[in-house]
């Protein structure tokens, strides 16, 4: 199995409703789930550049590279599909009557 930590099953298993509070977050270097998902992303990319580029220059093995790349590609998708949501909600608001 590849060594990216980031399973888009995974993900969307631990996603929880969140209480809108008035107050805002005590502990300013909490991060929040967008950010989260963000750094987990960059992650993802990072992993599988480094496990090409190893495989590439010290002919190391072909499989973790295809898996590393396939786990890559999944991500990328899953970002594409939210920020293809984003923008349809944005649209949606745009048209609504005021």
């Amino acid at each position: 199995m590849s060594n990216v930590g980031f399973s888009a099953y995974a993900a969307l298993g631990s996603v929880k409703p969140t209480q809108v509070s008035e107050k805002p977050a005590q502990n300013p270097t909490e991060k929040s789930g967008l950010a989260e998902g963000f750094s987990t992303f960059k992650a993802a990319l990072q992993g599988a550049e480094q496990t090409a580029m190893q495989t590439a220059v010290s002919g190391a093995d072909p499989h973790a590279m295809v898996e590393a790349l396939a786990q890559a590609e999944l991500v990328l998708d899953a970002a594409v599909t939210v920020r293809d949501k984003v923008v349809e909600a944005y649209q949606e608001l745009l048209r609504m009557p005021v």
